[in-house]
């Protein structure tokens, strides 16, 4: 019966744009806003992503690896166990020309070392290099379309203010499915050069 509902919630959550219930946000330093975008600084960070082509987002691998497909080592009994992972947002998707990635973010509690390992091979556990990031935020649906229009809106600021930015953009969701288009948080995310002296 678990497994049954795990699916339906799965399925719920890709028909609507891949948000799902978050027990924590990926925290950043804010180290410059304007009315359009803000610039912020991210440690490293552990994800758990999935490359995919075509229609298959990879979101069931992630949903499912959080979900327990996954062991660890119990040094105390030699032994290994799955566990459940508390999902943090945002949920992240990088379009690349051949191929596509989606993300989770691993709690920091966890490193390279101590994370679950997938039972999946198609999940890959990697830390994320720190760096300064623009990113701009709106609401609505998490559809292409929105996605792109906000990301060429924060190039445009980009380019008008000379920061270099660095192709493709990431495209960051963060709302549970419920949430309604109006309340939601989605945002469009560019790594960029930052001179922070």
């Amino acid at each position: 019966m678990k497994k049954i509902g795990r699916i339906i919630g799965m399925i719920f959550c890709l028909a609507i744009g891949g948000g799902t219930v978050a027990s924590g946000e990926v925290s950043y330093h804010l180290v410059e806003k304007n009315e359009i975008y803000e610039i912020r600084y991210y440690e490293p960070v552990l994800v758990a992503e999935v490359e995919y082509t075509g229609v298959n987002s990879g979101f069931g691998d992630l949903f499912n690896y959080i979900s327990g497909a996954n062991s660890q080592a119990v040094p105390a009994e030699n032994t290994a166990t799955s566990i459940k992972i508390e999902m943090t947002t945002p949920v992240a998707r990088i379009n690349h020309a051949d191929t596509n990635v989606m993300q989770f973010f691993l709690p920091n509690r966890f490193t390279l070392e101590t994370a679950p390992k997938p039972a999946n091979p198609n999940v890959r556990i990697k830390q994320q290099e720190s760096g300064y990031f623009a990113a701009i935020q709106y609401s609505g649906r998490a559809s292409e379309e929105n996605f792109y229009k906000h990301a060429k809106s924060l190039t445009e600021s980009l380019d008008a203010n000379n920061i270099n930015y660095s192709e493709p953009a990431i495209r960051a969701t963060y709302n549970a499915p419920f949430t309604p288009p109006f309340m939601r948080r989605n945002e469009a995310i560019y790594k960029i050069k930052w001179n922070d002296g």
